[in-house]
């Protein structure tokens, strides 16, 4: 597929709204799932840590899937997944309402709801990546607030609609809302030239000798015509004298010797095939060995390998007041006459403001994206240890905006990763890291459940979610020293493809 240069708006504003409202419509439900949570535990009676695992896949399973995610979204394009992916949320959504236990919504909305969501924001990144160059991270930043905005309207919205129709009606309304992802990815259409001529198709001509297992020699006229004029003559002797049938002999063993020729040609041509099979195989094998080469190049970075722990430990210990802070406030025994917005709200509304501000923030070139990043991974591990303090709805309110400003850490977060490995090493190092922040996303809800199914008591799990956070910040901050460079001898050479972090300038 030929595309052509990225125009920089055009037809790329369009992309950019459908994409909005397709992050906004396919996690609008699982980022306010704390809602239903709520729910969940009211109708199936099973224990918190159980029913959380609900929650934790929807956001989880997109990110550990995001390898075959990309790989769907290469082979056949933004349009076709967008479509295909807006039938799974809108699918496990409404199977969602008929769930008998908690183990069908495992299912229902943590693998099929939690697949289509990743699906989605690789096609949403793609087409969006396609279509803009110049513009391209202010055209992200723009979409990536979609999921935001989600949160904030979704969580009030599941809240009145379980009110009115209860939790099987809110759940088929919301999947009847996702539909609209249908006609946002039917506008997605990709960045190909009009007036490209159709791709020529291979000629036989064209085809190398050693992809054919055989081919016979091509024969000229005059030969054509020797075989012909052999054929006749054979035709004759078939009930002539005795020199035709001697005649026919001849002509038989010469055909025989040609058949032992062409064997022996066509075992040539099997020999080459086989080379080359195994030629293949070894640079395949090649591939994957330096794959891995590489993946332990990265690890011997110390920059990189504590992100990877951070970015870990933030997932287990900071996602989870996006999905139990309404249980929080339930259990705290806050007056629900005194909730104004209901706390999930909040932590959306000021994640789309985070994201934006330390986006702006990362872009002057004497902030240090990295020292900006432990900032927020240490104030959220303060914050996470606030909790168990706060007893009133305006406390509660206060810590989940402040928490929710923190995650828009995301926005920053490729920024950071670029840094640290170079832009030669993102792919690769960013898939890796967010592998591990989807393995997060899915063991830290559960593992808060669990915590106050075996304490009763909410304080114990964000104490511990409060250390994960500081301990990652922590360490982050102590590989990210410049008396680690200072340290290096002159004279020792990095490895290659290592990249170590420098302090930017103040200039």
């Amino acid at each position: 597929m030929v595309f052509r240069k990225p125009p920089d708006g055009g037809w790329g504003w369009v992309i950019v709204v459908v994409s909005f409202f397709t992050q906004f419509l396919c996690y609008g439900s699982p980022l306010a799932v704390g809602v239903l949570y709520l729910e969940w535990l009211d109708a199936f009676g099973e224990g918190k840590g159980k029913t959380a695992w609900v929650g934790s896949l929807a956001n989880g399973i997109g990110l550990l899937a995001s390898p075959v995610c990309s790989i769907c979204v290469s082979s056949f394009g933004a349009r076709p997944v967008a479509i295909f992916s807006g039938f799974m949320v809108a699918g496990g959504l409404m199977m969602s309402s008929f769930a008998p236990n908690i183990y069908f919504l495992y299912i229902s909305y943590g693998i099929v709801v939690g697949l289509g969501c990743g699906l989605l924001y690789t096609a949403t990144v793609t087409i969006t990546c396609q279509y803009f160059d110049k513009r391209r991270g202010l055209a992200l930043g723009l979409i990536s607030t979609g999921s935001s905005v989600g949160l904030f309207i979704y969580a009030a919205l599941q809240r009145e609609l379980i009110d009115l129709y209860g939790l099987d009606g809110c759940l088929l309304i919301v999947g009847a809302l996702s539909l609209n992802i249908l006609a946002c990815g039917s506008l997605m259409r990709p960045l190909e030239i009009p007036d490209s001529p159709p791709p020529e198709k291979p000629s036989v001509d064209k085809v190398p000798d050693q992809y054919f297992v055989y081919r016979e020699k091509e024969k000229t006229v005059e030969e054509n015509i020797s075989i012909l004029e052999k054929g006749y003559a054979d035709d004759k002797c078939v009930n002539s004298t005795p020199d035709c049938k001697q005649e026919s002999v001849l002509s038989k063993n010469v055909l025989n010797s040609i058949n032992i020729h062409e064997k022996d040609t066509y075992r040539k041509k099997v020999v080459e095939q086989t080379n080359f099979c195994k030629q293949l195989a070894k640079r395949k094998w090649q591939l994957y060995v330096n794959y891995w080469e590489e993946t332990l190049v990265l690890f011997k970075n110390k920059v990189f390998s504590a992100l990877f722990v951070a970015i870990l430990l933030f997932d287990i210990g900071g996602f989870p007041p996006s999905l139990l802070m309404e249980d929080v406030a339930r259990s705290a025994n806050v007056n629900e006459d005194d909730y104004r917005m209901p706390l999930i709200s909040i932590i959306g509304i000021m994640t789309a403001v985070g994201k934006l501000t330390l986006g702006i923030l990362a872009d002057f070139k004497w902030v240090n994206t990295l020292y900006l990043y432990v900032t927020t991974l240490l104030m959220t591990g303060v914050a996470l240890f606030a909790i168990p303090f706060a007893k009133s709805y305006l406390t509660l309110a206060m810590l989940s905006g402040i928490l929710g400003f923190l995650t828009g850490n995301w926005s920053i977060f490729p920024y950071v990763t670029t840094k640290t490995v170079g832009i030669e090493k993102l792919t690769h190092a960013y898939g890796i890291l967010m592998f591990f922040a989807g393995l997060g996303n899915s063991l830290g809800p559960p593992i808060v459940g669990w915590f106050y199914d075996w304490t009763q008591e909410y304080n114990t799990a964000f104490y511990f979610s409060g250390f994960c956070v500081l301990l990652g910040g922590f360490l982050l901050l102590l590989a990210a020293l410049p008396c680690w460079n200072a340290c290096t001898s002159p004279s020792s050479k990095l490895p290659p493809n290592t990249y170590s972090y420098k302090v930017a300038s103040s200039a």
